[in-house]
């Protein structure tokens, strides 16, 4: 896997971990071993403008998708397809309030929302009740096996 993780703000975020969270996640996907993938941390300003860009949604929010290749799961005896999964950004402050309402700390918060967004890469989506249960189902299965213990409550609607 090609997994570059970059921190673009002031916020102290734990890259290396949010990298292994990364390659846990598309290894269990079975996505292709040379997949691309990109993980941007950015500040408000920068995702409130992708966010009326892309969403024609005012102020920022805590994660954003771009898929690139359309690429989708595999199996364990059929990998995904090679390529560039996509790029993920993830603001940190708005996973800092979001974190702070949810009772859990800002890092888990973090690992969620990469989680969240690499799902979102994948073709996985929230927007009907059963893909809702689905996604959040296995975001929550993929998340708990990278970090042995409970995750925290969704926050991502």
């Amino acid at each position: 896997m090609s997994i570059e993780v970059n921190n673009e703000t002031e916020y102290d975020v734990d890259l290396q971990d949010v990298s292994a969270l990364a390659d846990s996640v598309l290894k269990a996907m079975y996505l292709h071993p040379e997949t691309e993938v990109s993980v941007v941390f950015i500040d408000e300003e920068a995702m409130s403008a992708l966010h009326v860009e892309w969403m024609d949604l005012e102020g920022p929010t805590d994660v954003m998708s771009f898929p690139m290749d359309e690429l989708r799961p595999g199996s364990a005896s059929a990998p995904g397809e090679n390529g560039i999964l996509g790029d993920i950004v993830i603001c940190p402050t708005v996973a800092e309030a979001q974190a702070k309402a949810g009772g859990h700390s800002t890092h888990d918060e973090i690992l969620l929302l990469t989680t969240h967004g690499l799902l979102h890469l994948m073709g996985f989506d929230h927007m009907e009740p059963d893909e809702k249960t689905e996604m959040f189902t296995l975001q929550r299965r993929l998340l708990e096996a990278y970090t042995g213990r409970p995750a925290p409550k969704e926050t991502v609607e």
